[in-house]
């Protein structure tokens, strides 16, 4: 099952529960051998009706990011590790089954709501999910901290590529 102290993960499966969309839980408890290496464990997989079904991993971020919420910034940073092992989960899958990224941005203020089109209220806070499949991320991701093994997307491609999370259900 997915981290049941972790905020974001829990309401996006509350959010998933809502929409009634089959999904399992992953136990991230330990990491998965295959083969040669282990690979950080998935926290959802989601059937969906428009396509291949997905493949999910869950950031949480506070929306706005920087000290007090100064700053409008879509943080958007990942581990190489993250991308390296969606992106194998991906095969081992196989072709019916996408990787992403789902980012779950808990609003930290109303005044930032009217700026994401689908609000998810759970425990008394506001969400926003945005989906970027794995191999869009990859390819346009950069270098953040070389020594953390941290990407992100400039916030050009971020805005080009993610997608609200309803629309790839």
């Amino acid at each position: 099952m997915a981290l049941r102290c972790n905020h974001y993960d829990l309401a996006f499966e509350a959010y998933l529960r809502s929409t009634r969309r089959p999904y399992v839980a992953v136990d991230e408890a330990k990491r998965a051998v295959l083969s040669d290496r282990t690979l950080k464990s998935l926290d959802f997989i989601v059937y969906s009706d428009r396509g291949r079904n997905l493949l999910v991993d869950v950031k949480g971020r506070k929306f706005p990011s920087g000290a007090n919420g100064a700053g409008v910034r879509w943080e958007n940073w990942a581990t190489s590790d993250d991308l390296s092992s969606l992106r194998k989960w991906e095969e081992v899958f196989g072709p019916d089954f996408r990787a992403a990224l789902v980012f779950a941005y808990e609003i930290t203020s109303p005044r930032y709501e009217s700026q994401h089109g689908d609000l998810w209220a759970f425990r008394r806070k506001a969400y926003a999910f945005y989906a970027v499949w794995a191999d869009d991320y990859c390819e346009l991701m950069r270098s953040r901290s070389p020594s953390w093994e941290t990407v992100s997307l400039p916030l050009q491609e971020f805005a080009r590529v993610r997608q609200p999370i309803s629309d790839v259900l």
